[in-house]
Parts: C-alpha cells; structure tokens; sequence
C-alpha cells in the first residue's frame, strides 16, 4: 500500500482539488491512504482566530466569517447546492461555535489546538467528498482515534505504541474498501481533546501511518518539482536533488529546511521506506527519492535561511563561569517552555542561543530566565546556515550583514545576521 500526503498549497482551491483527484486517479489500482492538510493559508487564519478568541478582540466573528466564506466558496465550484457535504463541513465548523460562544478559560495552547484542527477537518470532508463524486471510492477517516498523543497541546507527543496498534487494528480492513482520506498535523488524547503535532506535521501523520502499516512508499506531493539545494523564492539558481539519503534529509530539515517537517525521516528509515517529494502539478516528474543510500552529488552548496530569530546572551547574576550545572538548567528552562534551540555557543562567562521569535513564548522564557540570570537579547535576525560550503559561499551571503554570531564546522556553517 501507498501513503500520499497533500499539502495546503495543493487543496487551496477547487482547481487544486480537481488536480488531486487527477494524481489519485493514476494509483487506482493501488490501496491508498491519503493525509490531507489545511486548505491554502488556512492553518494560519485559524491562528488569527484562535488569538482573537483568547483576547476577545472585536474581529472575532469577522475573522471567522472570513475562514467559513473561503471553504463555502470553494464547495459552490465543486458540487450541486444540496450535496451531503454541504452539511458535514458546516456539522465540522460547529466544534468552533460551541468554543467561541463561551468566554476564554482555559490555557491557550489548548485553545489553539482545539481551534486550529478545524482546518485539516473541514479539507478532508471536501477532499473525501470530490473523490468519491470523481468515482474514486473513499472513505473519510478521524485521525484523532488513530493517532494516540500526550497533552502537549501544540508539541503532542505521540505514544507509538497505543497508536501502531490501533492503526494496524483498524486501518487495513479500510484499505480493502477503497482509499482512506485522514487529517495530517492532528492527534487525540486519552481524554478525547485534539492535539496537534507542530506546524507543517502533516509530513509526519504520513510517516506515521507508513511506519505503523509498512507501507511500500510515502509520496508528499509539493508546490516544487522536488527537494531543492535552496528556497526557490529568495534564490534564482536553485538545483533539484535527485537523491538524498535519510540522514542528509534528516541534517537539512533539522538545521530548517521546511520542504519536509523535521519528525518525518526517522519513522520511514527504521522501516526502510523510501520517501518521494514530487510536484502535484507534474506528478509524471520524477521529484527527489530520500533512500538509506543515495548517491550525493552537491553541485551547490545546501543553503537554509530561517527568519524572525532572537539571539539571547545568558551569564549567571554572581559572575562565575558557565558550569555544566548551569548548562542543564538553562536547557531544562527550554525544554519547559518548548522553545526550540537552532544554534549554540558557549564562552567562560556567557551562553548565547538562537531561536525562533515566538512572542508569547519567548516572553514567557524571558521573564522566568531572567530570574537567575543576566539576559540580553537582539531581535529580528537571521540565521542562514550553509552546508557543502565553497570557500566564498559565507562572503556572498553575509555581504552587507553584521554577523553576530558564527560556528565553522567540518561540512557546515551557520551564522547569525543583522
């Protein structure tokens, strides 16, 4: 069996959809499951919502408005007025009308999560719907009684165990029925609240069910012809990996590269399943096969630039050196306040992280931090990181910058920019 996984940018619109009942067309003769993300920018309108909703902002309806406008509008391209799916997406938008009638009282991390799942939701009721109407048979699927979790509610930590046996439990006797349609990015708790496993995890529900099923591939389908040595949008001279090995693509989504979230790679290498990422508006193409193996030919060097990084400068308030002690609490602090480190340096009296800002977190980190050490911090920055250098690959990126901070390593630069 196959897993295919869809993202926002290809479900953005009715012509999107369309497309996707195309490329699922061409596997009929295969089982399939199918992991749908978020239509377009909805995950990020959701936010808004979610945000609104906890400040109790005077836009809180409009915003809604606005989201339940974009998906009714898209319907009314695809299906008659008195389809069934009408019924179960507007059945889908009332999980947020039963939260927002009421004031905010619980944590807002719980609040995003409950919120936010709506989009991935709504966009497989409209996916399930169009394929089924296309004479692909198919059958909507809740991932949130599939895929078991904590409540780290916007980090849901998945408990692998629970979830392998209910997917082995439940999921092949519905690949025997026709292709399976599930939410990406979503997780249930014990006490039946939707979680959520990071932005952009819907990579990973695909490898999730991969690894729990043994599947024979998984296939997420982009807006790019594959895995590029750079983003397309800030370079021009960009080159396609045909292969990447796991451990290459582990290296590049853990230093930022958003092409794929950085949870996917390590289910699908312990089960040895190979990874395609190929374009959904030429599923022809061959795209980029991420394999244990894989043949490296780093014609340019890998260059991933993470935007919106706060550098914050640590040194303990009795002016003794940076111990091991204070390593771990301060690590310990992060890990508290799922802050997530993207580059290090330590100095006799003074430790220096990179992160990404996130306000409400980082104010948070701040003022406990704060409270046993000296803090100083710069803001609005860039990390660019660079692997497979060139000896002038540094200099013509940071030309005009003030770099704040550098590591030099054997196959990898990074630096912190102003």
């Amino acid at each position: 069996m196959l897993v295919f996984k869809f993202g926002g940018a290809s479900v953005k619109d009715a012509e999107g959809i369309i497309n996707l009942a195309n490329v699922v067309g061409k596997y009929k003769s295969e089982q399939l499951l199918i992991v749908v993300s978020a239509m377009g920018k909805t995950t990020n309108a959701l936010e808004n919502l979610a945000k609104a909703y906890a400040d109790q902002t005077d836009d809180l309806h409009d915003v809604y408005e606005d989201i339940k406008k974009y998906h009714y509008d898209i319907l009314a391209e695809l299906f008659d007025a008195n389809d069934q799916v009408f019924n179960d997406v507007a059945n889908t938008f009332v999980e947020i009308d039963w939260m927002i009638e009421d004031e905010p009282h619980d944590d807002f991390d719980f609040i995003y999560d409950q919120i936010v799942s709506v989009g991935e939701l709504v966009s497989t009721r409209i996916v399930t719907a169009y394929l089924n109407k296309a004479g692909l048979k198919s059958q909507w699927l809740d991932v949130r009684g599939y895929i078991h979790t904590d409540n780290t509610y916007r980090e849901g930590v998945v408990q692998w165990d629970k979830t392998c046996e209910s997917i082995q439990q439940g999921i092949p006797a519905l690949l025997e029925k026709g292709i399976v349609v599930t939410q990406g990015f979503l997780g249930g708790t014990s006490e039946n609240f939707t979680t959520t496993l990071g932005r952009e995890g819907s990579d990973y529900t695909a490898s999730i069910f991969a690894a729990c099923l043994g599947a024979a591939s998984v296939t997420t389908w982009k807006d790019v012809p594959g895995i590029l040595n750079a983003d397309p949008k800030l370079f021009e001279d960009t080159v396609k990996f045909d292969e990447l090995s796991y451990t290459e693509a582990i290296e590049m989504t853990y230093y930022g590269a958003t092409v794929i979230h950085p949870k996917t790679i390590k289910p699908l290498q312990n089960a040895k399943i190979p990874l395609f990422v190929k374009p959904f508006n030429h599923p022809e193409e061959a795209g980029t096969i991420i394999i244990e193996s894989a043949a490296h030919v780093f014609e340019k060097p890998v260059i991933i630039i993470k935007q919106s990084q706060v550098l914050l400068s640590l040194s303990p308030k009795d002016y003794s050196f940076i111990s091991e002690d204070h390593l771990s609490d301060i690590f310990g602090r992060f890990a508290k306040g799922h802050v997530k480190i993207n580059m290090m340096q330590t100095s006799a009296l003074s430790f220096s992280i990179c992160f990404d800002h996130k306000t409400e977190s980082f104010d948070k980190l701040l003022a406990d931090i704060s409270t046993d050490y000296k803090a100083k911090y710069n803001s609005d920055l860039t990390l660019i990181t660079i692997r497979h250098y060139a000896d002038n690959t540094l200099k013509t990126l940071t030309t005009g910058k003030t770099i704040l901070l550098e590591q030099i390593s054997r196959n990898t630069i990074q630096v912190v920019v102003k």
